[in-house]
């Protein structure tokens, strides 16, 4: 049995996340080392033969093996409840590792339409050159899900909550079909992290992660993360020694780091964004607030099933449309206007012109992105002074109004 396998089987998350992927040097420190080298020395050719020749472990060069960038895959890996996880350079490298360490051409993948625009145009634009297929439906519909696998289908793809309506897979469901299919089911994590939600328990193949936002969390650093069973990632982690897309050991120690209180702020994000959505709800100038904690939510249920708490993302639809949702973007003072979430700073982003911008209109507006949708990552400020700054940006919104005709 691992020490990974261990520490899971008598360890809590929290715990998980401090102390597992731990390996000190003779120096015997006591935070993680920082390896920042670009190569290893061998003690002999015959060392160096062996490690090449994969018969003897140990490290050769910083792009396919690092031991702080190890330290945080074992301890990934162990959160998630994985046998193994690749380390990359951001979460898009994450999931382009995947779809080329996974599939060949000829293949075809059936992934949800509630996805983060530069996985969309990841799928469409370049994937596509390449022979790969993808057919995208609705997230929440099992029955599209179905209907639009092929023969050929080798993977199913989707964020649970999704970007940035926050709508629910099941995720279960979904794995059951994948197997049918003789396909392999990978979820996005990203924004609930593996405190809240543990795809692989639910029957999930593999996970991508963004390490750029919750893991990290504070806005630090890029990096990406695939986990699952050690088979299934042969073929990403050679992508990863072959082409390159690795992430940097100062990157992995500072995200290393983050982990230790991920535990604590995603309780917070969480609290803070369910008070935010309940208020907005009660607020004339929004027509819809999407958050999975609310009861309002059409999978409320599921996502109760599935996540331990509803995270700290929401989005709203304002009435007013686009005018609206930048007066309101342009008033506050505490969110800030960028499209990076998963910070302990708020910030706020207006999705059909940033993040969606180079979906086209007609499937932005079928996966449900309005010109008036704002998308709010909650921080870790008080909930009182978020919600005063929204007022401030409600007003302005109202009085971004247009006159009506006479």
């Amino acid at each position: 049995m691992s020490e990974n396998e261990t520490a899971r089987g008598k360890w809590h998350p929290e715990t998980l996340a401090i102390r597992t992927g731990i390996h000190r040097s003779p120096e015997k420190e006591h935070s993680e080392a920082l390896f920042l080298t670009s190569s290893f020395v061998f003690d002999s050719a015959e060392e160096a033969a062996a490690r090449f020749a994969g018969t003897s472990p140990g490290n050769i060069y910083a792009r396919f093996t690092n031991p702080t960038v190890r330290a945080l895959e074992e301890r990934l890996a162990a959160l998630e409840g994985a046998e193994d996880c690749v380390a990359t350079a951001s979460g898009m490298a994450a999931c382009l590792t995947t779809f080329m360490g996974c599939l060949q051409a000829g293949d075809h993948i059936v992934a949800s339409r509630s996805i983060f625009g530069s996985t969309v145009q990841l799928l469409q634009n370049i994937l596509s050159r390449f022979g790969l297929e993808t057919s995208f439906v609705a997230l929440d519909d099992l029955e599209a899900w179905r209907r639009a696998v092929r023969p050929n289908t080798r993977l199913l793809y989707l964020e649970t909550p999704s970007n940035p309506l926050t709508e629910v897979g099941d995720i279960a469901a979904l794995a059951a079909l994948a197997r049918d299919q003789s396909a392999i089911l990978v979820v996005d994590n990203c924004f609930c992290t593996p405190v809240l939600q543990q795809p692989l328990a639910l029957g999930a193949d593999l996970v991508i992660h963004s390490n750029t936002k919750y893991l990290d969390g504070q806005g630090r650093t890029l990096g990406g993360a695939i986990c699952g069973r050690k088979e299934l990632l042969s073929g990403p982690r050679n992508f990863v020694r072959t082409a390159g897309p690795s992430l940097s050991p100062f990157n992995a120690w500072v995200q290393l780091k983050g982990l230790e209180t991920l535990a604590l702020r995603m309780e917070r994000h969480s609290h803070n964004a369910l008070a935010l959505a309940q208020w907005l709800e009660q607020r004339p100038e929004v027509a819809r607030v999407y958050y999975p904690g609310l009861s309002s939510h059409p999978q409320q249920a599921l996502a109760a099933r599935q996540q331990r708490l509803p995270g700290g993302i929401l989005s709203f639809d304002l009435r007013d449309g686009q005018a609206a949702a930048w007066a309101l973007m342009d008033a506050v003072e505490i969110f800030s206007r960028t499209a990076n979430l998963g910070d302990a700073k708020s910030t706020i982003t207006h999705p059909a012109s940033t993040t969606h911008a180079r979906v086209s209109v007609e499937a932005r507006v079928a996966a449900g992105i309005g010109d008036g949708l704002l998308r709010l990552s909650v921080g870790l400020e008080h909930v009182d002074d978020l919600r005063a700054d929204l007022q401030r940006g409600l007003e302005a919104a109202a009085a971004a109004r247009p006159e009506p005709s006479v």
